[in-house]
């Protein structure tokens, strides 16, 4: 179905619009950086590499670290993820980040109750000094129901080409389906800030999800020749909805598209 969508009109007019962005970001100097999170098997992998299909390798990255080394686990959480922060002129994929912390971990028992309230103070005074910094931060969750996950964890059971997908954090995803809701739900509520948002994709259908999220960055983003492929770039609200936010007192900011 995917393969199929490369050869949809819209798709390619959405891709000479990333590689406009891209340049533009590069030649000025900008960083941008976008979050991937959600559900197990709800296409963050896949939706990442159709946004750098025609990119240019050089002025891109996908980070998607394993799990923390001995002296890692001694550092401060941040501190791997902060050496993979974008560069001047750069794009960075996260494909899962450090959010990690927030729903996965707690649920698994990867971390301490302290380390888990820690984090919730901390990544928000981080991603307020990140945009003060002039970063620019896109956060995604993709979300499928519980029905469509167990579909695709199948899927990636039978099917020899996506069998390294499946890790023993996957098995677990459906067994404890409503621990990552209750957690999920509370790093919205904890994260989700005027600084910094969340963006809800709805996941389900692959195809939609993927093209409404490239919607959603190109709309997001200024950049030279700018819808000149007479793309719409709106984002359809039924798929991407932003999350309520609450605004940090006392802090001002220039925001880094203007």
């Amino acid at each position: 179905m995917l393969y199929a969508l490369e050869t949809m009109p819209e798709y390619l007019d959405l891709q000479t619009e990333m590689v406009r962005m891209q340049k533009s970001i590069h030649e000025e100097g900008r960083r941008l950086l976008i979050i991937f999170e959600g559900r197990d098997a709800a296409g963050k992998g896949s939706t990442i590499m159709r946004f750098v299909r025609f990119l240019n390798p050089r002025h891109y990255r996908i980070v998607a670290l394993s799990k923390p080394s001995e002296l890692e686990q001694g550092q401060w959480y941040f501190q791997r993820y902060i050496k993979e922060l974008p560069n001047p002129g750069e794009i960075v994929f996260f494909d899962r980040s450090w959010y990690n912390r927030a729903v996965v971990e707690p649920v698994l028992g990867f971390c301490s109750n302290r380390e888990y309230k820690n984090f919730l103070e901390q990544v928000v005074l981080l991603e307020r000094m990140l945009k003060m910094d002039g970063l620019q931060m896109i956060k995604f969750w993709f979300s499928i129901d519980e029905e469509e996950q167990a579909k695709r964890m199948e899927e990636r059971r039978i099917n020899p080409l996506k069998q390294w997908k499946l890790s023993t954090v996957d098995a677990l995803a459906q067994k404890k389906w409503h621990e990552y809701t209750r957690y999920k739900e509370e790093m919205f509520a904890k994260t989700s800030t005027t600084v910094s948002p969340w963006h809800v994709v709805q996941g389900k259908d692959r195809e939609k999800a993927c093209l409404e999220s490239m919607c959603f960055v190109l709309n997001k983003t200024k950049y030279r020749l700018k819808g000149e492929t007479g793309s719409n770039l709106e984002p359809d609200p039924e798929i991407i909805q932003r999350l309520p936010t609450f605004k940090l007192a006392h802090v001002q900011f220039e925001d880094p598209q203007d």
